[in-house]
């Protein structure tokens, strides 16, 4: 019996052996034509090995120093001071509206390091426009941008690294990165606590001369309508006027009991009718008096209009009188933040000048050359023994030569 599967395998066996030892084959006649022209492929990679050194050698030397900061936090504000005071919500409802969107912290310092005033103070300082050979500002910064990192480390450390080819420039320009920081950070902080305090002491002078003028128009009111206490005023009013009236009755009443056993030239009745007339006297004036809206008079009917008058005006001057504290609150809380320091950046590791050269890595350049100038030279012994390979067969020959004429005539104007 024919085993299973005998027939394909048999078929099969033969081909993925002539193909293993095909490529065998292909890679022994690949190393015999490497080996037959070492000759050239050493002469080429010497002469890229050359190229690499003198390279390595020509370029400029350069040196990197590297300056540490840590910048500082962001300090609580005179306002969420007062707010925390005022809630224990709001302090901590204010710092986090403000630090919205900032995940890194270090994003705005790194931003300032970056920023164009920085750059053109280092570049005026160091005169880099003359050391980078610039036309113009914005090609200076270009280069400056180019030889400048800052990042921000997983330490939370800002990292201003400097390369030049003086080494220490390169250390004193790292260093003059955090000296502008401090000053452009200060000055950021107090021209806008500056702005905030020239803003509320304005709204604070026009508050304070509405609240003196709430307490002038409070003032002439009581002096007009006479009023202290109102409640009290208009109950001491009525209680005097009701006296009057009461001791008036009980005098007729008596004086009608006298003239019942006695003549009108009773001293008694004679006295009686003078008390009598005095009362009423006294009566009538006060009932004028409850009529009356003159200047520091208030009658009986006057009371509801003064009353009013009474509570709009102690409205105003209440209101002008709380407006007025909480902008001194505010004006309080911006001078604070007026007074306090510039943010300190401290300086965690100051660049020193660079012991070695970081720029150019000339073992890496010699590798390189050495590497490209051995494969192109290995590269080009292959392509050319294909190319004789195809002359030796007529048919390719032929073509091949078809080939040259064809771009022979791209010399020439088409037609």
């Amino acid at each position: 019996m024919t085993p299973i599967n005998g027939t394909r395998a048999g078929e099969d066996e033969p081909a993925s052996t002539g193909a293993a030892e095909g490529s065998f084959g292909g890679a022994i006649q690949a190393l015999t034509e490497l080996l037959t022209h070492k000759g050239l492929i050493a002469k080429a990679t010497a002469i890229s090995m050359v190229l690499g050194l003198a390279t390595a050698f020509l370029l400029p030397v350069r040196y990197t120093a590297i300056a540490r900061i840590m910048p500082p936090k962001q300090p609580q504000s005179g306002l969420s001071i007062l707010l925390s005071q005022a809630a224990p919500g709001m302090g901590a409802l204010a710092e986090s509206a403000g630090g919205l969107g900032l995940r890194d912290p270090n994003a705005i310092y790194i931003g300032l390091l970056k920023s164009r005033p920085v750059a053109d103070k280092i570049i005026e300082r160091f005169d880099l426009m003359k050391v980078y050979r610039s036309r113009d500002m914005t090609g200076a910064r270009k280069k400056l941008e180019k030889y400048t990192v800052i990042t921000s480390e997983k330490s939370t450390l800002i990292s201003i690294s400097v390369t030049d080819r003086d080494k220490k420039r390169a250390a004193d320009m790292a260093n003059a990165y955090t000296e502008i920081l401090r000053e452009v950070t200060r000055s950021v902080s107090v021209t806008e606590a500056s702005r905030r305090r020239l803003a509320l002491e304005e709204q604070l002078k026009d508050a304070k001369e509405d609240l003196a003028g709430a307490e002038v128009a409070f003032e002439q009111l009581q002096q007009s309508k006479g009023l202290v206490r109102l409640d009290t005023q208009a109950a001491v009013i009525i209680g005097s006027a009701a006296g009057v009236r009461a001791q008036i009755a009980a005098k007729q009443v008596e004086l009608q009991t006298l003239r019942s056993f006695s003549t009108e030239n009773n001293p008694d009745v004679q006295l009686a009718e003078r008390e009598l007339s005095a009362l009423q006297a006294q009566g009538a004036q006060l009932e004028e008096h409850s009529r009356s809206t003159g200047f520091s008079d208030l009658g009986l009917k006057d009371v509801p209009k003064a009353g009013l008058d009474y509570v709009r005006a102690s409205r105003e001057l209440q209101y002008q009188q709380a407006f007025f504290d909480v902008l001194v609150k505010e004006y309080e809380a911006a001078r604070l933040d007026e007074a306090k320091e510039g943010a300190v950046v401290q300086v965690v590791e100051p660049a020193i000048p660079a012991d070695r050269r970081s720029e150019p890595k000339r073992l890496v350049i010699l590798l390189l050359f050495t590497l490209t100038g051995f494969s192109l030279s290995c590269l080009f012994v292959r392509l050319r023994s294909r190319y004789r390979e195809e002359l030796a067969d007529p048919a390719r020959a032929g073509a091949i030569r078809e080939l040259k004429r064809a771009a022979a005539g791209l010399r020439f104007p088409l037609r």
